[in-house]
């Protein structure tokens, strides 16, 4: 019941509540320390951008959760927190950044973070702790991939959101290194076509809504 109402807590505040980093939004360190004022079109841009990184942490955190939920194994469990905690710095920075930029989160955050849920709780569940762990590493890894065009994409002069991106960035590569070293299994290559497959549909969808 305990692990119920911490998945359930967790839920209730990665949709609804206001995130709070713990550590400092990353600061640009680009050749301009005084970029130009973005247009109404590169804000636009930006936004959506963006809006999908966030929806790709709220993901995270319901992937992570529902992973730490399905675990009987205790190290693992501190394990998945660990990354969560700092997923959500992630969530705080990009929610900042939208605000900023006068933009909005996704209207379909409870679907994300329903779905993926399903799909973390469901791999832990029927493949055991290291296939968990090798969703996280796939995850991490399209999602660092994601995360590398984004930086092509995003307005030259954007220095905020290019560094909150590249922050993320390595959090995400590091994350995978982790899990790997905790044990992750290798996925086979269906899995991993299907879940290119789903963020490709979120991506997509959550570049407008």
């Amino acid at each position: 019941m305990d692990a119920l109402l911490t998945a359930a807590d967790s839920a209730l505040r990665t949709l609804f509540a206001r995130h709070h980093a713990n550590r400092p939004t990353p600061m640009w360190a680009g050749e301009s320390p005084t970029p130009a004022p973005l247009t109404d079109a590169e804000k636009a841009t930006s936004s959506a951008l963006m809006r999908v990184n966030h929806v790709g942490e709220v993901c995270a955190q319901a992937l992570y959760t529902a992973q730490a939920l399905a675990t009987k194994n205790d190290a693992l469990r501190q394990h998945l927190s660990a990354a969560c905690k700092e997923e959500t710095d992630h969530l705080a920075w990009t929610e900042q950044r939208l605000r900023d930029l006068g933009g909005r989160t996704s209207w379909l955050n409870p679907l994300w973070y329903a779905g993926s849920f399903g799909i973390g709780y469901a791999a832990a569940k029927l493949g055991g702790d290291r296939m968990s762990l090798g969703f996280v590493v796939e995850t991490e890894r399209q999602v660092e991939a994601h995360l590398e065009s984004h930086l092509g994409l995003l307005p030259a002069n954007d220095g905020p959101s290019r560094a909150i991106v590249a922050q993320m960035k390595t959090d995400e590569a590091q994350h995978a290194k982790d899990a790997l070293a905790a044990g992750a299994a290798q996925l086979p290559a269906p899995f991993k076509a299907l879940m290119q497959l789903a963020a490709k549909v979120m991506t997509t969808v959550a570049h407008r809504v």
